[in-house]
Order: structure tokens, then C-alpha cells, then sequence
């Protein structure tokens, strides 16, 4: 069975239930080993796609970015279909329930997304409690980032105690921590991006974490070159890398809901926004790119930015399981 036909299948259901749908087939797949040993051999990639960033060997350098799995629930199926590296989260210290449904919308002529999600997760405990097992158990395990924000009540001030604590907690058996600080689904979230705020959560993130383990910053794609300016220079300072980007305001016609704009449209603002960040921290700093991938020229698209890996998750919803592996294969082409 093609993935063009169960998508077509998928679409026809509210795009939430449809993505809760999919988790829980996955799990259920992924709960009987022969099949994710079997696909893992169909899918590892070229050995000659293989690199090291942070001291971490990455055997692709294209992973899935935070979003799609949220609570840790399906690292093993991920880490089967060939993805280099996986994030999980965003997480916060304690579950919460996030925006209203219906809060999640899909454009499929622009192949676009929409999510006013608001970091629905099941809490900073639960979620440590999964990675902790994966790690007891698991025989493939890609790097694992864990991306952290902050609860919806918090206030800014609050802001930095709040985003150690849940590192503190779900970060300990992850092999990379992610700040998100752009999402524009939480209130105020992106005013973390200035630089006073931005200083302040890096130096108490800094007091609490786990030896060396780097420390990433996720920012927005709807920034200027003063803001970009800032955010850079604080960040090559006190963080080890960036990712670029979340999800923008922008709109194309006829999208009306409120909330973040992934996929295809966002490509070429987000590549942009790294080419910019490449040129503001040097050659070495490491930077992630991700906004609009669905295929490899995409993926070589983000390299000649600037980038060191590559994330997609909208293009996961459109192309289907083996969208790592092609990827993977056409990269090792070339």
C-alpha cells in the first residue's frame, strides 16, 4: 500500500486525530521488535553520510525536529525509519493540556501546515520517565535532543528558573537540550529572544546542566538583522549552537487561522534566517537548519546556508515513513 493512498486516507480525518492516529499505530508496531529490526536494516543510511558535531556521531545528518513525537513515545520508530537524530518535546515542568482544539490545520495545495498547539505535553516527569526506559532498552539510538519551554502560566520573569527545572529533569539521559524560545503559540514566549532575557536563561542554564551536554537555542524565522545581531552574539557566548527556525506568522491567501505556518512556504525565509545567523557566528558555531525539507535538495538547500544537520516535521506529515531513507539515499548519491 502506497503512503499517497493512506495519506489521502489520513487527510479525511481532523488533522489532530489523524496525527494521534499515527502515533498510536506506530507504537504498536514499534512494540514487536522483529518489525523495527526489520525496518532498521532497510533503512540505515550510507555510512558515508556519517558526521560528528559536538563530539556526537550522527549517522545522518537529517533528523525529525520537535513537534511530532511530544511525549517520547516513539524513538524507536523513528530511530528505525533512518532518521540521524531525533527530538522530542517541546516539554514543559508540569503536563499541560495547551490551546483549544481544533488546533491544527493543513493547506495541502501549499503543502502547509498550521498548529496553534501550545505545548500540549504530558510533563517534564513522565516524559524523563520514557527517555530513562528508551535507554534501559533500546538497541538503535540516534543522538536525542530534548526540546524544553515553559508552562503557559509562567511569567517571564519566571521564565529561567522554570526552563532549568524541567531541564534538570528531562534532560539527563538526552544527548542534546534545546531551548524554544520562538514558538508563537505561548504568550510572550519569543520575548525570551531579547537579549536581556535571553542572557539571563543562559547563565542559569548554565549552572544546572549535565557536564558539557550542549545547549541549543531554537529561534524564529520572523526576526530582523538587529534582533538576529543580539541573539547571536549572546548565544555564541553561552549557548553551543542554534536551530533556525520555528514557524512563522506570515501568511499565504486564505489562511485565516491563527498560529505557526510550517512546510513547503517556509523554506525559503528559514534558509534565509540561517544563511544570515551562518555569516553573524562564524564557520564553527553549529547550527541546525530546519523549515520547508520534504527531499534532498532541500536538505542541500539548508548545507549551503550554513547548515551542520537538518530537521523537517511537516514534511514528514506529506511524505511519508520512508521519507529519512530516500533522503538518505539520494544524499549519499551525490
Amino acid at each position: 500500500m502506497s503512503y499517497g493512498f493512506v495519506r489521502r486516507l489520513l487527510f479525511r480525518m481532523d488533522a489532530e486525530e489523524a496525527h494521534d492516529f499515527a502515533v498510536e499505530y506506530m507504537q504498536r508496531l514499534q512494540a514487536i521488535g522483529i518489525v523495527t529490526r526489520g525496518i532498521a536494516r532497510a533503512t540505515r543510511p550510507d555510512e558515508a553520510l556519517a558526521r560528528t558535531v559536538w563530539g556526537l556521531r550522527f549517522r545522518s545528518p537529517f533528523g525529525i525536529a520537535a513537534g511530532f513525537d511530544k511525549n517520547a513515545r516513539l524513538m524507536p520508530m523513528l530511530a528505525a525509519l533512518g532518521f540521524g537524530f531525533i527530538e522530542v518535546g517541546t516539554v514543559t515542568l508540569e503536563p499541560q493540556e495547551g490551546n483549544p482544539r481544533p488546533r491544527l490545520f493543513r493547506y495541502p495545495e501549499a503543502k502547509a501546515v498550521i498548529n496553534r498547539m501550545g505545548f500540549n505535553n504530558d510533563g517534564a516527569r513522565v516524559v524523563a520517565s520514557r527517555i530513562e526506559r528508551w535507554r534501559e532498552s533500546a538497541d538503535l539510538q540516534p543522538p536525542l535532543f530534548v526540546n524544553v519551554g515553559k508552562n503557559r502560566d509562567v511569567p517571564l520573569a519566571a521564565a529561567a528558573d522554570s526552563y532549568a527545572s524541567c531541564y534538570s529533569i528531562v534532560a539527563k539521559h538526552a544527548d542534546v537540550a534545546v531551548l524554544n524560545l520562538s514558538s508563537p503559540n505561548t504568550p510572550s514566549l519569543r520575548d525570551l529572544q531579547k537579549p536581556e532575557h535571553l542572557e539571563k536563561l543562559l547563565a542559569t542554564m548554565a549552572s544546572v546542566r549535565f557536564g558539557r551536554q550542549p545547549l541549543l537555542v531554537k529561534i524564529a524565522p520572523d526576526l530582523d538583522d538587529t534582533q538576529l545581531a543580539e541573539i547571536c552574539a549572546v548565544c555564541t557566548n553561552f549557548a553551543d549552537g542554534i536551530i533556525c527556525t520555528n514557524t512563522t506568522v506570515d501568511r499565504l491567501p486564505g489562511m485565516n487561522e491563527a498560529g505557526g505556518l510550517s512546510g513547503r512556504p517556509l523554506l525559503s525565509k528559514s534558509s534565509s534566517v540561517l544563511a544570515r545567523v551562518r555569516k553573524l557566528v562564524g564557520p564553527a558555531f553549529p547550527l541546525v537548519g530546519v523549515g520547508g525539507v520534504f527531499t534532498a535538495a532541500d536538505v542541500r538547500t539548508k548545507f549551503e546556508a550554513g547548515a551542520d544537520l537538518v530537521q523537517s516535521y511537516t514534511g514528514f506529515i506529506y511524505e511519508g515513513p520512508w521519507m529519512a531513507a530516500r533522503i538518505a539515499r539520494e544524499l549519499a548519491r551525490n
